[in-house]
């Protein structure tokens, strides 16, 4: 298994980088503000407009290091890459077997149950936590989601809009009972639903910067082991899309954001003016907040879990790199079926 690096968060949308020697430089105003080695990185995720010099990005495509580009609130706008990396082989695989619903279908089902499996098991360790908390709408739809997923195993669909329609209805249940997971009494981080584009309250706001997070380490993963981010098989192929990092990273949205989004609730770890309300109604985190939520995320990705199909303990930021080798090994003949990670 490969090492855990540092991801560099540039979060001062003046900042412009460029290369020094084998040192990626940040500067404001012309003026250095930092420098740090190339091979002490693992990706560059940088929040503003300004961007970087060619020889910046050239440096950080040269190593495998992944660039991304996000909008100061968090939202997604481009990743640099260089050559594609990996068997030629493998693409085509991935390409024809995206093309046919059946094979697409089926890989499509286990990211699915990856993510529902997790959803369940977060409501699960809520109710073991926290018994007397536990109300009758999350039993229920715990209940719900439980049947659900028995019943995705037993009689999986044959159909990818099938598959879709019965994904929504179950995630639904598990949203439908997300507020009672805050324990926060401050009334302005209740939940009520999830609302993207904009997010319409805090919690939303938090859940979907970390979804982007995670997409982006989950493109940047993909990339890795030679399989193209764009096309996926439950996420269908559209210009400007990483359709195969949002399929990646479905099994990830409960276990590594949900939990860490009602971690930065719950522990007090963000507060509620550390938000901002636009206009029409988005909220967006501050630039104070959004540095404090960065480096509570890098510590996160730092701790160490067992991955049950590899039986090994690796860091969290790993994950997506592990999830990405599996997926490419099963589409190379290696193993059965894709294995989606699930929490314990």
């Amino acid at each position: 298994m490969r090492k855990l690096l540092n991801t560099l968060y540039v979060t001062n949308p003046d900042s412009y980088l460029k290369k020094d020697g084998e040192n990626l430089v940040i500067s404001v105003e012309q003026k250095e503000v930092g420098r740090l080695p190339i091979h002490n990185l693992e990706s560059v995720i940088c929040f503003g407009f300004m961007g970087a010099s060619p020889g910046a990005m050239e440096l950080c495509t040269s190593r495998n290091v992944g660039l991304a580009f996000v909008s100061p609130y968090g939202k997604f706008l481009g990743r640099v890459s260089g050559w594609v990396s990996g068997n030629v082989l493998l693409r085509k695989r991935q390409y024809l077997l995206s093309d046919e619903e059946a094979a697409a279908t089926r890989i499509a089902i286990n990211c699915v149950l990856g993510k529902l499996l997790n959803c369940r098991s977060v409501l699960q360790r809520f109710g073991r936590d926290y018994p007397d908390m536990t109300s009758p709408t999350l039993k229920e739809n715990l209940q719900r989601l439980t049947e659900g997923v028995r019943l995705l195993k037993e009689s999986p669909p044959v159909t990818l809009n099938e598959l879709r329609g019965r994904e929504g209805i179950l995630s639904k249940y598990y949203f439908d009972c997300f507020e009672d997971l805050i324990l926060s009494q401050d009334p302005t981080f209740m939940f009520e639903f999830r609302s993207r584009r904009p997010p319409l309250n805090r919690v939303n706001a938090l859940l979907s910067f970390i979804y982007t997070m995670i997409a982006v380490d989950c493109a940047s993963a993909l990339e890795s082991v030679g399989l193209d981010p764009q096309v996926g098989f439950l996420h269908r192929a559209r210009p400007g899309r990483m359709s195969l990092a949002l399929d990646l990273m479905e099994e990830f949205r409960p276990y590594i954001g949900d939990r860490f989004v009602l971690s930065l609730i719950n522990n007090r770890v963000v507060s509620t003016d550390d938000f901002m309300v636009k206009e029409n109604g988005a909220v967006i985190l501050t630039d104070t907040a959004r540095k404090t939520v960065l480096a509570a995320w890098q510590r996160r990705k730092a701790e160490e879990v067992m991955h049950g199909y590899l039986n090994e303990r690796i860091p969290l930021g790993l994950l997506p790199y592990a999830q990405a080798m599996l997926l490419a090994r099963h589409l190379r003949g290696d193993i059965d079926g894709y294995p989606p990670f699930l929490m314990r």
